[in-house]
């Protein structure tokens, strides 16, 4: 894990309280249920951040580990980061390329709680799905890791490095873009300059807009690279499906980011190796 400089923060990881029983359709297939919690065809827990198996491995006050990223990246590239390389196609130049990436999901996803959408009080969706839904319905639907998640794929198939930034009940992405004229803050990553705040959540942001509430603090943040998981084998569980409910699109913080209320105030936080 890396350290993004910009609030002195805490992070207190708390389990979530286990979902009811539900029936699910119309997103990925291959979920499966164990004690409560919704498991993908990797065997990451779509429903829980924290542990080995949680979707943003969380380990500890100073550990994670975006892993449902790597779902879509390395051998797993698919919609997501194709629709990245269309982007660097399209747009030679730099700073063009990342604001219109930017655009593109800041307009084709509308915020929505997992509450709301899913009947659920967690559920993250890899950026495959999102994408997906996108190319067939002109819009698909999420929450801020929702956006954070696209982003960083996207923005690593149209060749720029990008992050995912944890703050208290938020995530971003970061897109490293040194020279970027429009930001109105300027952070840095284990001490390299250069990186941008992409906060697609609002429907007004421009690429390089941070909250103020952000600013002049210490936030987590973990830089993806190309790596894949693996599916060492078909999980022999029974499937579930997921089903979108729609419904009300009014911002309503996830119960995860609620959980991730206090973020630690350390000095240094480092990648995990």
């Amino acid at each position: 894990m890396r350290l993004l400089q910009s609030i002195p923060i805490y992070i207190m990881v708390i389990l979530m309280t286990l979902i009811p029983a539900f029936t699910l359709a119309d997103s990925s297939e291959n979920f499966y249920e164990e004690d409560g919690e919704i498991f993908d065809d990797w065997d990451v827990c779509r429903t829980r951040c924290t542990g080995n198996d949680g979707f943003l491995q969380v380990f500890s006050q100073t550990e994670f580990h975006p892993v449902i990223t790597f779902e879509s990246l390395g051998e797993n590239a698919d919609r997501a980061y194709q629709l990245g390389q269309v982007f660097a196609q399209d747009y030679p130049d730099l700073s063009q390329r990342a604001n219109k990436i930017f655009i593109f999901a800041r307009d084709k996803i509308r915020y929505i709680s997992d509450g709301d959408q899913f009947g659920l009080e967690e559920f993250a969706q890899n950026a495959d799905e999102v994408a997906t839904i996108i190319e067939q319905q002109g819009v698909a639907y999420g929450d801020c890791e929702d956006y954070a998640v696209l982003l960083a794929v996207m923005y690593k198939g149209a060749g720029y490095r990008s992050a995912i930034a944890l703050a208290p009940n938020h995530a971003a992405t970061l897109v490293y873009l040194p020279g970027y004229k429009r930001a109105n803050r300027s952070l840095s990553l284990d001490g390299e300059s250069g990186w941008v705040w992409a906060e697609a959540t609002g429907g007004n942001n421009p690429l390089g807009w941070m909250p103020e509430r952000y600013m002049g603090v210490r936030l987590t943040a973990f830089e993806v690279t190309d790596e894949a998981l693996t599916i060492l084998q078909p999980p022999a569980k029974s499937p579930t499906t997921v089903t979108q409910k729609g419904g009300n699109t009014g911002i309503r913080i996830s119960p995860f980011f609620g959980v991730i209320a206090f973020m630690f105030l350390v000095p240094l936080f480092r990648r995990r190796r």
